[in-house]
C-alpha cells in the first residue's frame, strides 16, 4: 500500500497501524477510528463518516495485501460501534466489503470478517433485516467452511441473527423465500444443517407464516430428510412434524394441491437399499394420508399419481409395516372420495361450442390433454408444469376425477407380473369401486380391461380370483353395459337369453360370496351384452388352459353362480357348449358343470328347480342343459336322475351298449354310483320304496350295475338294490286312494313338461355319433404315426 497517499481524515499513524501485521496494533488503530467517527457523529458530519467508511472499504478491506484487509475489517467494525443507532444509515457500505472477505482464501481473514460482521450486526440489530438476504447468503457459505474457527465464528453470528429475526415483526419473508428455495437443495451436510435450523426458527415465530410458502420448500425438506447425518434427519423430522401439526390446525389455508405431486414423488422409493429412503417414503406417505383426509376431493386430479405411489406399498412385508399401514389408509381414503357425481359428463363436453362429436369414448386422454394433471410418477422433480387446484368458495371444490389416468395405472399394475398379491387385490377393488360409482365412464375402458381381467383368473391367489370375479360380474350385470351388441372380441354370435336376476339382488344386495362383504351395487344386476361375451371368453380360457379348469374351474363357476345367479351361468354355458367344436373339451366341461350342479351348496335352489320340472321355465332349462349334457353320456343320465326322468334315463342306458366303453367312462359311472349314495339323491333312494310307481328307476340302476365290472362301486350299488322291498309287502290297505294320488301327481307333472323325449334321444344319438367319429379319426392318426405304439 502506498503510505504517501492521502487517507485523511485518517492520520498516518492510523494508516500504518491498520497495515501492521500485529493484531494489537491494528486494534489500537481501530480504537482511534472509533474515536474519530464519534466526533463526526457529534458534529453530524455524515460526509466525513461516509468518506472514512469508503477509505476503509476500498483501500483496506478490499486491498490486495492481507494485513491491510484485516485492518480494514476491524476498522469497519469500529465505525459501526461508533455510529451506534445511526449505523443503520450506513449498513450497505459497512456490510458489503465484509461479505466480500467471506470468500478470501485465508482462513484467518475469513474469521476476522466474521468477527467484524458480528460487531456490525450486534450494533445495528433490526436495522440489518433489509440486508438479510445478503447476510444469509454469506452465512450459508461459512456454515460449510472447512476451518473450525471460521465455522465457530459463523455460528455465533448465526445465533445473533436468529435472535434479531425472532424479535422482529418486520421480517420480509416474501423476499427471503426465493433464496431459501435455492439454497435448500445444497448437498453439503453443514449447509443443510444451517438451512434446516433457519427453517425451524422461522416456523416457530408466530408473526412469520412460513406455511404459506411450504410448497416452495417442501421438496427440499424431503431431500434433506435423506441426509446421512442422523442429527440433520432428526431436526428435519421435527420441522416436518411441526408443519404437519400446523396444517391440521388450519387446513382451510393450506395449498394442498400445490404440494400433492411433491408428496407423490417422495412416496416412491428409487433405491430401496438406502435406509434414509424408507424414512422419506414413510414421512411422505404419512403426509399424503393426512392430505387426503383434510383436503378431500381437491386431491382427486392427482389420484393417478397417488395410486402409482401407494399401490406397490400395499404388498410390503412387516419390515415396512408402518409405510404399508399409511399406504392402506391413503388408498382407502382416496377410494371414498370417488362418488356417483364423478360419472356425470363434464360441462364442457355437454355444451361444446361447435356441437361436433368429441373423441371416441374408448380412447384415453393424450399426453397433451393431460398436461393439467401431472402424473408425478413419470415426472422429474420439477414443478413448473403442475396445475394448481385451490379450494373454491363453495362447500365442495369443483374438481375433476382423472379417471383415464387411474385406469391406466390400475391396468399397468395388473399387467406387471411382479405386482404383489395385496396390490393386485387393491387394484381389483378399485376397478370394482369405479364400476359401481362411475359405470358409464368406466365402460369406455371395458374393452381394454376385459382381456387382462380374464387372464387374472389364472392368478395363484384365491382372494385375487374372488375380487376379479366380482369385477367381471359387475361388468356383466351393470345396466351401463347394456348395448345392442357386445363389442366383438370373437366371431361368436351373441344369443338372446332369458336371464334371471339373483335372489336378493333386486333389493340392491349383492349375494354373499363367502368372503368379506363387498360394497353393494346400487344398480339392478340384470345381465347385459357383456355377460354372454364373458361366458364365451371364460370357456375359451378353460379350453386353452386345462390346468385352470382342473384346479380352479369349479371354484370360479361356483362363485359366479353366487354373483350372477346359477341359472344364468348354466343356461349360457350350456348354450355355448352346444356349438363347441372341440368335443373332448365339451365333454370335460359338461362333466365339470354336472359335478358342480350335483354337489355344490351354492346350487341348492337350482337343483330344486330342476327336480320337479313343474314349470315351463324349469322344463326349458332342462332341455337346454340336456342338449349340451349329451356330450357326456354319464352326465346326461345323472341329469335325468336329478330331474326324475327315470324312464328316459333307462332308455339312455340301453344305448350305452352301442358306445365305446372306456376306462374313463367306467370311472364316471363309478362316480355316479358314489353320488347316488350321497345326500343329494336322498329322495331318489326313498323312491326305491315305491317299486310299482318307479320301475324305470330300478331298471336304470340295474342297467348301471350291469355296466360296472366287479368293483367296489358294483358291490355298493348291488347292496343298495338288494334292499329294494317286495312290492307285495309295500301295498297299503287303501290302495285305490294311494294310486289316485300318485296318478294326480303324475298328471300334474305331465301337464307342465310336454317334452318330446324321442327327439331328446335322437339328439343324444347325433351327439354321440360325432364323438365316435372324432375318436375314430384320432385313433386313425395315431395308427398312421410310425413312432406311435398301440396300447
Amino acid at each position: 500500500m502506498n503510505t504517501e497517499k492521502d487517507f485523511s481524515p485518517l492520520t498516518p499513524n492510523i494508516v500504518r497501524a491498520l497495515n501492521d501485521k500485529l493484531y494489537e496494533k491494528r486494534k489500537v488503530a481501530a480504537l482511534e477510528i472509533e474515536k474519530l467517527v464519534r466526533e463526526f457523529v457529534a458534529q453530524n458530519n455524515s460526509t466525513q463518516i461516509r468518506h472514512v467508511i469508503q477509505i476503509l472499504a476500498s483501500e483496506f478491506a478490499l486491498s490486495q495485501h492481507p494485513h491491510s484487509r484485516k485492518g480494514g475489517l476491524i476498522g469497519l467494525a469500529a465505525c459501526s460501534i461508533a455510529l451506534g443507532k445511526d449505523s443503520g444509515l450506513y449498513l450497505k457500505e459497512l456490510i458489503e466489503p465484509v461479505l466480500t472477505c467471506f470468500n478470501d482464501s485465508d482462513s484467518r481473514l475469513r474469521y476476522y470478517a466474521c468477527e467484524a460482521l458480528y460487531n456490525i450486526v450486534k450494533v445495528a440489530r433490526g436495522a440489518v433485516l433489509p440486508h438479510f438476504n445478503l447476510l444469509f447468503d454469506g452465512l450459508s457459505k461459512l456454515a460449510a467452511d472447512p476451518d473450525p474457527n471460521v465455522k465457530s465464528g459463523s455460528e455465533l453470528l448465526d445465533r445473533l441473527l436468529k435472535d434479531i429475526v425472532t424479535e422482529s415483526n418486520t421480517f420480509d419473508l416474501v423476499a427471503f423465500v426465493p433464496l431459501l428455495r435455492e439454497r435448500i437443495y445444497s448437498n453439503n451436510q453443514y449447509a443443510r444443517q444451517f438451512i434446516i435450523s433457519w427453517i425451524h426458527v422461522l416456523e416457530s415465530v408466530p408473526d412469520i407464516n412460513l406455511l404459506d410458502y411450504l410448497p416452495e420448500i417442501l421438496d427440499g425438506l424431503f431431500q434433506i430428510l435423506g441426509d446421512n447425518s442422523k442429527e440433520i434427519r432428526r431436526t428435519c423430522e421435527v420441522v416436518l412434524g411441526e408443519f404437519l401439526k400446523e396444517i391440521k390446525k388450519t387446513p382451510s389455508s393450506v395449498k394442498f394441491a400445490e404440494m400433492a405431486n411433491i408428496l407423490v414423488i417422495h412416496c416412491q422409493v428409487a433405491d430401496e437399499t438406502k435406509l434414509t429412503n424408507d424414512l422419506i417414503q414413510l414421512t411422505a406417505m404419512t403426509w399424503m394420508r393426512e392430505f387426503i383426509q383434510l383436503a378431500g376431493r381437491v386431491v382427486l386430479p392427482y389420484s393417478s399419481g397417488i395410486l402409482t405411489a401407494v399401490l406397490p406399498c400395499l404388498s410390503y412385508d412387516d419390515r415396512k409395516k408402518n409405510t404399508k399401514e399409511a399406504a392402506s389408509a391413503c388408498n382407502h381414503s382416496l377410494m371414498k372420495l370417488v362418488t356417483p357425481e364423478d360419472d356425470e359428463e363434464e360441462e364442457d363436453e355437454k355444451s361444446g361450442s361447435t356441437g361436433s362429436p368429441s373423441k371416441e369414448d374408448g380412447q384415453p386422454k393424450t399426453e397433451a390433454d393431460g398436461n393439467d394433471m401431472l402424473n408425478a410418477s413419470q415426472e422429474s422433480v420439477g414443478f413448473s408444469n403442475i396445475s394448481f387446484f385451490t379450494p373454491a368458495s363453495a362447500d365442495r371444490p369443483q374438481v375433476t376425477l382423472d379417471l383415464d389416468g387411474i385406469v391406466q395405472v390400475l391396468d399397468r399394475h395388473l399387467h406387471d407380473s411382479s405386482t404383489g398379491m395385496m396390490t393386485r387385490i387393491a387394484v381389483l377393488k378399485w376397478l370394482y369401486h369405479l364400476y359401481i360409482k362411475t359405470p358409464r365412464k368406466m365402460f369406455r375402458h371395458t374393452d381394454s380391461l376385459f382381456p387382462m381381467l380374464l387372464k387374472t383368473l389364472s392368478d395363484e391367489s384365491d382372494e385375487v380370483i374372488l375380487k376379479d370375479l366380482e369385477v367381471l360380474a359387475e361388468i356383466a350385470s351393470s345396466p351401463a353395459g347394456q348395448t345392442d351388441q357386445a363389442s366383438s372380441c370373437d366371431s361368436t354370435t351373441v344369443h338372446k337369453l332369458e336371464l334371471k336376476v339373483p335372489e336378493g339382488a333386486k333389493s340392491g344386495q349383492q349375494p354373499n360370496t363367502g368372503s368379506k362383504a363387498v360394497d353393494s351395487s346400487p344398480s339392478t344386476p340384470s345381465m347385459n351384452s357383456y355377460f354372454y361375451k364373458f361366458m364365451i371368453n371364460l370357456l375359451k380360457r378353460f379350453s386353452l388352459e386345462r390346468k385352470l379348469l382342473e384346479n380352479r374351474g369349479a371354484f370360479i363357476i361356483r362363485q359366479l353362480c353366487l354373483l350372477l345367479h346359477a341359472e344364468n351361468i348354466f343356461h349360457s354355458m350350456a348354450d355355448i357348449l352346444l356349438k363347441e367344436e372341440d368335443l373332448k373339451f365339451a365333454s370335460t366341461m359338461v362333466q365339470t358343470l354336472n359335478t358342480i350342479l350335483l354337489t355344490s351348496a351354492e346350487l341348492f335352489q337350482l337343483r330344486n328347480q330342476l327336480k320337479d320340472l313343474r314349470t315351463q321355465e324349469s322344463c326349458a332349462l332342462f332341455c337346454c342343459l340336456y342338449r349340451s349334457w349329451c356330450h357326456n353320456p354319464v352326465a346326461t343320465v345323472s341329469l335325468c336322475f336329478l330331474t326324475q326322468n327315470y324312464k328316459h334315463a333307462y332308455d339312455l342306458i340301453q344305448k350305452f351298449g352301442n358306445l365305446e366303453v372306456t376306462v374313463d367312462f367306467l370311472m364316471e359311472v363309478d362316480k355316479l354310483v358314489q353320488l347316488i349314495e350321497s345326500p343329494i339323491f336322498t329322495y331318489l333312494r326313498l323312491q326305491l320304496l315305491d317299486v310299482e310307481n318307479n320301475p324305470y328307476l330300478i331298471k336304470a340302476l340295474y342297467g348301471l350295475l350291469m355296466l360296472l365290472p366287479q368293483s367296489q362301486a358294483f358291490q355298493l350299488l348291488s347292496h343298495r338294490l338288494s334292499c329294494v322291498p317286495n312290492p307285495e309287502l309295500m301295498r297299503t290297505v287303501d290302495e285305490s286312494k294311494y294310486m289316485d294320488s300318485k296318478q294326480q301327481a303324475a298328471s300334474k307333472r305331465a301337464s307342465h313338461t310336454q317334452m318330446d323325449y324321442n327327439e331328446l334321444l335322437q339328439h343324444f344319438d347325433r351327439v354321440q355319433s360325432k364323438h365316435l367319429e372324432v375318436r375314430h379319426q384320432r385313433s386313425g392318426r395315431a395308427s398312421d404315426h410310425p413312432d406311435r405304439k398301440l396300447m
